[in-house]
């Protein structure tokens, strides 16, 4: 389990809240940040009557061999210029904290905000993986969770280890406006418009690009020139 969160001794510069407040927490490394994103933020937004969404983007998944492409401040700017919602903020708290793992994030969010109550926003790929992410178990005895699931693939995450640890404690998608005021462990899939689009598939498309490209215009090593 997760040990007590002490508050941070370096500033954070966390948005304002007032107590009895509704926060979404909707993490990822977002390389990059595309439609599919937006849709899930703003679907939680709606659909769980919050009062404020926190994207929360990471210096890098410790669970992926992965490193993002794009740097910290590049993925934050990215997202924020497509905001167009004031109840949505870009945060890169991970790295002032100095952790990578959700679980100590959320303890460190509850002690620094203990009125607010905070709901894990993650896709259904996410919940696959859930049960090897560290103190997962701590994580959805913390929050509620709102899942979004992916075009095709709806069901696939509800037969995951930590889905079914954690069955009993599954409610109707139709209840999930009351999900964040819920006492955990509580859970649910978020229903509504879902897109295809994923960050692995537009980095692999960006990278047939540049190969694409380089080959097209092949350069010599030594002198720079173009080869014609």
């Amino acid at each position: 389990m997760t040990q007590a969160a002490r508050y941070p001794r370096r500033p954070v510069g966390l948005p304002a809240t007032v107590p009895g407040m509704t926060v979404g927490l909707y993490g990822g490394s977002f390389d990059p940040v595309h439609e599919a994103h937006l849709m899930v933020a703003a679907r939680a937004v709606k659909r769980l009557g919050l009062d404020r969404l926190w994207w929360l983007v990471t210096p890098g998944n410790p669970l992926k061999a992965h490193t993002p492409e794009g740097g910290l401040q590049a993925r934050m700017a990215a997202i924020r210029t497509r905001l167009t919602d004031r109840r949505q903020a870009v945060l890169g708290i991970e790295a002032v904290l100095g952790t990578p793992y959700t679980a100590r994030t959320i303890a460190i969010l509850q002690t620094m905000r203990p009125g607010v109550r905070f709901v894990w926003i993650m896709g259904g790929d996410s919940l696959s993986g859930f049960h090897r992410w560290q103190d997962w178990r701590d994580i959805a005895r913390r929050v509620p969770l709102a899942i979004a699931g992916r075009p095709g693939a709806e069901f696939a995450p509800l037969s995951a280890p930590a889905a079914r640890f954690l069955a009993r404690a599954r409610i109707d998608g139709s209840d999930i406006g009351g999900l964040a005021r819920m006492r955990p462990p509580v859970w649910a899939m978020m229903r509504g418009p879902r897109s295809p689009l994923s960050s692995s598939a537009l980095r692999s498309a960006s990278a047939l690009q540049a190969q694409s490209a380089a080959e097209r215009h092949p350069k010599d090593t030594a002198c720079g020139l173009v080869l014609s």
